[in-house]
């Protein structure tokens, strides 16, 4: 089978000649920019520039060379932006190591040694502390209450740093025939590759109302002003609605799958009641997941990261196929239990190896035997794509890595 065959086989619950593998498709499966070089270095690899196409988070974009030694059968259509070395300048990370940013991103170094990045308009909206890792939002547009009207929310949403700083291909979306660029440029890819091609759509509903308002504020207002959180919603429909039409028009036959985000989930688990998420988010998720089904081909992909055990009766019926990271970790998110009560419905597009504890502290051998069992789980009847649980961080060990992936090669017969 071709690596996109063998990712369609696993959302449609059939079992594949291997599992098959994602280093780096979303910017939830992805490997730190300082992790990437470590990793490099253990290859010989390091002749690569390491380029930082996620710079909230830090991630790299794994190179070719890389995705060929796991044998990575998934990528992001983004990754067909920026190809040229002008679309890049050099910097260095927190640890010394030396990385690209895109041309677009000019952090400014404080007296305190953290670093903050701006707006086009001087307003600062991110920030990395002195040592840090990734940027933390620290610009919220409603911060003070809902508006009167929503006529300013692309305005309001262009102020975070999630929009003001994204990802590519959407860090183009402003330039001039930028959806026939994009439908160029992924069927370029589809033809060089026979990877799965992901398409990121966000589309986010509770986390914008988390970024629009702050965390604390928007879980108030779940439950104070639901009304108030129902004309927010209704708002970013319309533009979530009018972005997935241009993307359905542009790559709906191209890409495999699109994903959207929305983290619903902590340790202990949903951020919400069921009965509010079914209220507020389920009918608007459920309308997202019936557009892109009505008018492509792409299959329906969601990252929300935490315990979302208690939602993923909800989230299946919704229309999602695919679930990611799968945060085994967390409370009733055993995969054992996932697999057993909703193997059959939805894909799991995580849960190979657990980031939090595993991946980073233990040894090559224990991590091996982790990902062995964990495909013991999930592999069984399809419904699996091998990805670590959430991004490789920094302080993670290039051996673990290798052992990670060698061992999936193993579980696939060498």
């Amino acid at each position: 089978m071709t690596p996109r065959e063998r990712v369609l086989a696993a959302i449609d619950h059939k079992e594949s000649d291997k599992v098959p593998l994602d280093l780096g498709a979303t910017p939830s499966s992805g490997i730190s920019a300082v992790a990437h070089n470590k990793l490099k270095r253990h290859l010989g690899l390091e002749a690569l520039p390491t380029r930082v196409y996620d710079v909230v988070q830090q991630l790299a974009q794994p190179e070719e060379p890389i995705l060929d030694c796991f044998g990575i059968d998934a990528i992001d259509i983004g990754r067909a932006f920026k190809t040229e070395e002008a679309a890049w300048w050099e910097t260095r990370l927190e640890d010394g190591s030396a990385a690209q940013y895109p041309s677009w991103f000019r952090p400014v170094r404080q007296a305190d040694g953290s670093w903050v990045a701006f707006s086009r308009d001087g307003t600062p909206l991110a920030k990395m502390p002195a040592g840090g890792m990734f940027y933390d939002q620290i610009y919220f547009p409603y911060l003070d209450g809902y508006p009167a009207d929503y006529k300013g929310l692309p305005e309001a949403m262009s102020k975070v740093m999630w929009a003001a700083f994204p990802v590519s291909p959407w860090d183009h979306a402003e330039e001039e025939n930028f959806w026939e660029e994009l439908r160029r440029r992924a069927l370029e890819l589809r033809q060089s590759s026979d990877r799965a091609l992901m398409m990121g759509a966000g589309c986010n509903l509770f986390e914008w109302g988390t970024f629009l308002r702050r965390i604390d504020n928007f879980l108030a207002d779940l439950v104070t002003q639901p009304r108030e959180v129902e004309r927010l919603l209704d708002a970013l429909m319309e533009v979530h609605l009018a972005t997935l039409e241009k993307i359905c028009r542009a790559v709906g036959d191209t890409a495999d799958l699109v994903r959207f985000g929305d983290d619903l989930g902590v340790d202990g688990g949903p951020f919400m009641a069921p009965q509010i998420y079914r209220k507020l988010f389920k009918p608007r998720h459920k309308q997202l997941c019936d557009y892109v089904k009505k008018h492509s081909r792409m299959r329906p992909f969601l990252h929300s990261c935490g315990s979302i055990y208690a939602l993923l009766p909800d989230l299946i019926e919704a229309g999602f196929e695919v679930i990611n990271p799968v945060q085994t970790s967390t409370r009733d998110m055993e995969p054992e239990r996932l697999k057993k009560e909703f193997g059959k419905d939805i894909t799991f597009w995580g849960g190979g190896c657990d980031t939090r504890a595993v991946l980073n502290r233990a040894s090559p051998a224990e991590v091996r035997e982790h990902v062995l069992k964990r495909l013991e789980v999930f592999a069984p009847g399809g419904g699996f794509v091998f990805a670590t649980v959430h991004n490789i961080l920094p302080e993670v060990p290039p051996e673990n890595v290798v052992a990670a992936f060698d061992a999936v090669r193993e579980f696939n017969g060498g």
